[in-house]
């Protein structure tokens, strides 16, 4: 795969793989800047991104930049439109297998809860696996005007249930994945996130994070 998100697909099998070996969000680590902004674009993708009622869809990418030997880690945020709440979570893979079969332990979690609440459980690891000591430390978001909140909410259902993969599945015998980023982007697709960059399989999540374009970019610090 090059830096332009096309797959080489022998280069990514192997990338892949270590970042499954290492587990798909660890280690990362903690993040002490303040919270800034990158440009004036980010300036307009986020403002009223926390409203409580009204308004279109949103959608967060929250990263772990030193996840996995620097090739990153990923979980998602979308905005429930009208209630004031997000939807967010990960597949954070803490056995570092590179398979594990539908319904086994794939740290998968989820959550509810307001703007504010769900940066401050990022940014801490509230969830999984309950230790700040590898929190996420940067965000990207957007708005969306087409979102489809029942379809992303089962999406989340199907991510979580499904296990975990990079490398050959062992059922079709293909080179494949179904990792942190795959969750991420599954899930935020079944919202219709508007500008959602694709991801192909085996993709390396730090280089997927650059590539999406005009979402807000900031640092996100423990709170």
């Amino acid at each position: 795969m090059n830096i332009g998100g096309q797959r080489g697909l022998a280069f990514a099998a192997v990338i892949g793989a270590i970042v499954a070996v290492t587990g798909c969000g660890q280690p990362a680590a903690r993040a002490t800047a303040d919270v800034t902004q990158s440009s004036t674009e980010a300036t307009g993708a986020i403002t009223g991104m926390a409203g409580a009622a009204g308004g279109g869809g949103a959608a967060c990418v929250f990263v772990k930049p030193d996840g996995a030997q620097k090739f990153g880690h990923v979980g998602w945020g979308f905005k429930v439109p009208g209630a004031g709440r997000w939807v967010y979570g990960a597949v954070e893979n803490p056995s570092a297998k590179l398979y594990t079969p539908p319904g086994g332990d794939i740290g998968a979690w989820h959550a509810e809860g307001s703007y504010d609440r769900m940066l401050s459980e990022m940014s801490t690891d509230a969830h999984y696996p309950g230790t700040s000591q590898h929190p996420y430390s940067r965000y990207r978001c957007t708005k969306s005007s087409t979102y489809d909140v029942n379809r992303a909410r089962a999406m989340v259902r199907t991510v979580e249930a499904r296990g975990f993969l990079v490398g050959v599945d062992p059922r079709t015998g293909k080179l494949t994945s179904r990792d942190c980023l795959d969750a991420t982007y599954d899930v935020l697709k079944a919202y219709r996130t508007k500008g959602l960059t694709p991801a192909p399989k085996l993709s390396i999540p730090n280089v997927w994070v650059e590539e999406l374009w005009g979402w807000s970019d900031r640092q996100l610090a423990p709170r």
